[in-house]
């Protein structure tokens, strides 16, 4: 892992606090006063007009924009170059800023509600400051007197002890661990931002790599998404070299034929013993979604006790062979041949090695004639 500094770059200093108006108000007057720009990141689309009255109340002579992915375009393109051109000192916005134009003249992030986002999110917006050889802030609050949960605290806490470069690395690892489960191997939309599972955190440690280096990002591929609530990851107690594991990880994702886990399987108990049931479970489903990607499946979501599987195009060889599934799903199956092609199974069973079985067999009689 790469963990040396651009020239005349410095970490991001970050500061994970209740949210407290006079430690705002200090951040946004000293970065005005230096001749900066603040990012202030608001969540939520609606509400965010009543959030620039507060903030110009709360912040007089400060000039506040706001920028969110349900503007037009043009009315979008208008307020971020207004604000590239130093029209507004705060940019009030959603997590739209997540990627973009580099701003070098922003370095302070504010983050409201940071608990209610994932850790490798928080990474990302935090990315979006330091950007030039000045010292950067980034202030990530949660709401005065809240109880966190468990897992938000893990990853407030993350986000605050990982801020030198190379921690990309770190943070997928951290997020995968916490995580453990969903969409580990696929994709959700949320408006204009693509949050993504596993193969965002391998992109992560592949842009800080190039962007060290100079190189351009690579243009990426979206493939079928797997969200479907089963434990899918590697233990760091059955592998504990962080590197190794995600090399691991990487050629989990990339596996492209039965005989290639066969291999991975083999390797794995050579190396460090009983393969566990859920790196298993992440085996089967990367085999699981390379077949369904062979066959134009946009997505597979357990939503309840349904699989709802959304086709992105239909192709006539799949919906004939969707014949074959009356005899082993009889009763338990509907298509939807709407605009967006999909059909939902009901499932009989919790079981995770049952729910993969059935899924499983499904794509295989929808891939193979």
């Amino acid at each position: 892992v790469i963990e040396d500094p651009p020239e005349e770059r410095h970490p991001v200093r970050t500061y994970v606090l209740e949210y407290d108006e006079q430690v705002i108000k200090d951040a946004v007057y000293r970065e005005i006063a230096r001749g900066g720009q603040v990012f202030y990141l608001y969540n939520r689309v609606k509400g965010i007009e009543g959030k620039q009255k507060k903030l110009l109340d709360m912040l007089p002579g400060v000039k506040v924009g706001v920028a969110h992915g349900q503007m037009s375009e043009r009315k979008l393109e208008d307020q971020m170059n207004a604000f590239l051109k130093g029209e507004f000192d705060v940019l009030l916005c959603t997590t739209i800023i997540e990627s973009g134009l580099d701003m070098p003249n922003v370095n302070t992030l504010i983050v409201e509600n940071a608990d209610k986002m994932g850790l490798a999110q928080l990474y990302q917006l935090r990315g979006r400051v330091g950007r030039s050889n000045r010292i950067a802030y980034a202030y990530i609050t949660y709401k005065k007197d809240m109880t966190l949960s468990p897992i938000a605290e893990k990853r407030l806490e993350a986000i605050r002890e990982f801020t030198d470069f190379g921690s990309g690395f770190k943070i997928a690892m951290r997020d995968m661990e916490l995580r453990g489960v969903g969409n580990l191997l696929g994709y959700e939309q949320h408006g204009h931002i693509d949050v993504v599972g596993y193969d965002t955190y391998v992109r992560l440690l592949d842009e800080a790599i190039r962007e060290v280096k100079g190189e351009k990002k690579e243009e990426t591929v979206n493939e079928t998404a797997v969200d479907i609530n089963v434990n899918a990851y590697i233990d760091k107690e059955y592998i504990e070299n962080e590197s190794t594991r995600i090399e691991l990880y990487k050629r989990i994702v990339a596996l492209g034929s039965k005989e290639e886990a066969e291999d991975i399987v083999d390797e794995l108990i050579d190396r460090f013993g009983d393969v566990p049931e859920e790196t298993h479970n992440l085996i089967r489903i990367a085999l699981l979604r390379k077949m369904a990607n062979d066959i134009k499946i946009k997505s597979i979501e357990r939503k309840s006790r349904q699989m709802v599987i959304t086709f992105g195009d239909m192709n006539p060889d799949v919906f004939r062979r969707m014949g074959k599934l009356t005899v082993p799903f009889k009763g338990r199956f509907l298509f939807d041949a709407g605009v967006k092609p999909s059909l939902v199974l009901k499932m009989q069973d919790k079981n995770e090695k049952v729910i993969l079985d059935e899924l499983e067999n499904l794509i295989r009689l929808l891939h193979d004639d």
